[in-house]
């Protein structure tokens, strides 16, 4: 191989390894992409959108130990979240942050208080009329229970059918990898179709 040929294939190298670099520098602190594998966010989010999530929003963490290295702000009730699993450090979830640290939690017959007060649930849908008592399951009965500071409380959308913080408890900060902001791709795969009116929609 020639002198220029090998100085050309270095400079690739070089390129595609700046590239790489550059592509783990954002995945790890500004952006990354996650695919919805459940139902239990409907209809905000579908089985197979694929999401773009803001992870600098919730400040810049070390990855591993997940110590926030430049805080940026916390959690808002509404936020929809993405975090590590609390009962499988191996999975990531998404839900709606319903409850933030302070902030006493209590749902009576599928409806949400916050602080003693009636939470416009606007986000939530129910599917099932069924009413469950607290003695059977958490479901539509749950609490009154205090969001520890440093935490957040998180539910589905999809109510009826969210395992949720309801019966695995609260996240903690330094778990939450960052907040859903728009839908990039949505593949229907039951019809096996593209959701062309989801692309680019703005989650709230």
């Amino acid at each position: 191989m020639g002198k220029n040929k090998k100085s050309i294939v270095k400079e690739y190298i070089k390129a595609i390894f700046i590239a790489i670099v550059i592509a783990l520098f954002i995945r790890t602190f500004f952006v990354q992409a996650f695919k919805i594998p459940s139902g239990s966010m409907i209809p905000t989010l579908q089985i197979g959108d694929w999401l773009l999530v803001n992870k600098f929003i919730y400040g810049i963490k070390i990855p591993l130990i997940r110590k926030t290295l430049i805080p940026v702000k916390n959690p808002q009730r509404g936020d929809i979240a993405v975090f590590i699993y609390p009962m499988d450090r191996s999975k990531d979830f998404i839900k709606r942050v319903i409850g933030v640290g302070g902030d006493i939690i209590e749902i009576k017959n599928k409806k949400i208080y916050i602080n003693g007060s009636l939470y416009d649930d606007h986000h939530g849908i129910h599917t099932d009329s069924l009413i469950l008592p607290r003695s059977l399951q958490p479901r539509d009965n749950f609490g009154p229970v205090k969001v520890p500071e440093g935490h957040i409380f998180a539910m589905g959308d999809n109510r009826d059918n969210s395992y949720d913080g309801r019966f695995w408890g609260f996240v903690d900060l330094k778990d939450v990898v960052g907040k859903a902001f728009i839908i990039y791709w949505s593949w229907n795969g039951e019809k096996h179709n593209v959701r062309w009116n989801r692309l680019a929609k703005i989650l709230h």
